[in-house]
């Protein structure tokens, strides 16, 4: 099937073939006609699948010229840099239709967005807590939409967007076709759909949780955060292998410090993009990488989800996420489009545990490579990576290292020991008792 076999009007296929698109992918040819019916629709398929392009054609073919002043599609999304990635998908679509369109988020003065509301608008994108608060002010108004899209809901809900999106459900008008498309179904998930949506059909292209065939995974067992440092600086060495290299971790201290750990030189080809980032910071961040001027990225996984990086040549997990379910995600920004991908991941021994989760979620085992001999082996864990590593069946400070990376366990008398032994605490005072024993 190719793009001419959709009933797209001809502003849509013009559009498409400036882009040099010919062959829509599974979700996009199965979506198009049941959203153009007029049902609900709950599309799942996988990150890299082009979801988005799923619902804005079918929207759009369906969208005619008005004069209007009340938008008449409303597309919500979990994430700042989403609004803008959808706002410029609309862009691309629409260079030969006249439609009026805006992304509102929060972090930014509200002023602007009231103003271009008030203008008129066709379609409006935005992420919950924005178009909740304009619509609290009155000057976002809903009775003229007809088309609801939550894009990524599973990542909202996540977020605690759950008041702010039931919110503006309920205030909708009850008359309008719903969508909604996400790479997995939660308990939480279904239980918006059963409120708010009338007998959706579902679209499954694939079961959450298949691999995507293109992506080769390899792990390295590694046995600390300064032996990752050692081993992630000897692979960035290859600019000519690794061109283009999206570097998760799993939390924002953490992405500091490695920026700051693998940032050795003033070329700007290292960016690292996290909440806790400016607004503007994290647009220009996502643009330099877009654009190829930044060749390494260091993430949460606060963009794992949606966002459409072209031509990425390796992702590497520096840890691994806590669920198994985020290493899908994280992988999936690689290998996109059909193009070839690679996926590393630096698996500690109490990693490990999550290695075996995700291998049974794919169906499909890493592929453990040996720690290259010119890297260096560390012996110390830092201060921060021990609680957030160290479970309670995980005890004590790593021995001497043994041959794979993997630690000597500790001998059962210090076991013993460090057990909270009761001959080893301290005994309770009686009342009137003085520590030494002496009565009063």
């Amino acid at each position: 099937m190719t793009f001419d076999d959709l009933n797209l009007s001809k502003p849509l296929w013009n559009a498409l073939a400036d882009l040099e698109y010919i062959y829509p992918t599974a979700i996009q040819a199965e979506a198009f006609p049941v959203v153009m019916s007029g049902a609900d629709v709950v599309g799942v398929a996988q990150t890299g699948t082009g979801k988005t392009f799923a619902y804005l054609l079918p929207l759009l073919r369906q969208l005619p010229y008005s004069e209007q002043r009340n938008p008449r599609v409303l597309i919500i999304v979990p994430t700042r840099e989403l609004v803008v990635q959808v706002v410029a998908e609309i862009e691309k679509l629409t260079k030969y239709i006249s439609l009026r369109m805006m992304g509102v988020y929060g972090g930014v003065n509200m002023s602007t967005q009231k103003q271009g509301i008030h203008q008129g608008l066709d379609i409006i994108v935005g992420t919950p807590g924005r178009v909740y608060d304009l619509a609290m002010t009155g000057i976002l108004r809903f009775k003229s939409i007809q088309k609801l899209v939550v894009d990524e809901v599973d990542e909202m809900l996540n977020l605690g967007f759950r008041p702010q999106l039931e919110a503006i459900m309920e205030t909708l008008p009850p008359r309008r076709q719903n969508l909604l498309f996400s790479a997995t179904l939660t308990e939480d998930v279904d239980k918006i759909i059963n409120e708010h949506f009338d007998a959706p059909q579902k679209i499954i292209v694939a079961p959450h949780g298949t691999p995507l065939e293109q992506i080769k995974l390899i792990g390295y067992h590694v046995p600390n955060y300064h032996t990752k440092i050692n081993l992630l600086k000897e692979i960035l060495k290859d600019n000519e292998e690794f061109q283009k290299v999206l570097v998760f971790v799993d939390s924002k201290k953490l992405a500091d410090k490695l920026f700051e750990s693998i940032n050795t030189s003033s070329d700007g080809e290292v960016g690292v993009i996290h909440s806790n980032k400016a607004q503007n910071t994290r647009l220009k961040t996502v643009e330099r990488f877009q654009k190829g001027e930044m060749r390494v990225l260091v993430a949460t996984d606060i963009i794992a989800r949606g966002l459409d990086f072209r031509e990425i040549s390796h992702v590497i997990n520096f840890d691994m996420p806590g669920a198994p379910a985020d290493f899908i995600h994280r992988v999936g920004r690689t290998g996109r489009a059909g193009e070839a991908g690679v996926a590393l991941a630096f698996i500690n021994e109490p990693e490990q545990e999550i290695q075996a989760e995700v291998e049974s979620l794919m169906k499909k085992e890493i592929e453990i490579y040996d720690i290259p001999e010119s890297v260096e082996i560390s012996k110390i864990f830092t201060p921060e990576e021990r609680p957030k590593l160290y479970d309670k069946n995980y005890l004590g400070t790593p021995g001497k290292l043994s041959g794979g990376g993997a630690f000597h366990e500790k001998k059962a008398k210090n076991l013993q020991r460090n057990s909270g032994s009761p001959a080893l605490k301290r005994p309770k005072k009686k009342k009137g008792q003085k520590r030494s024993g002496k009565k009063n």
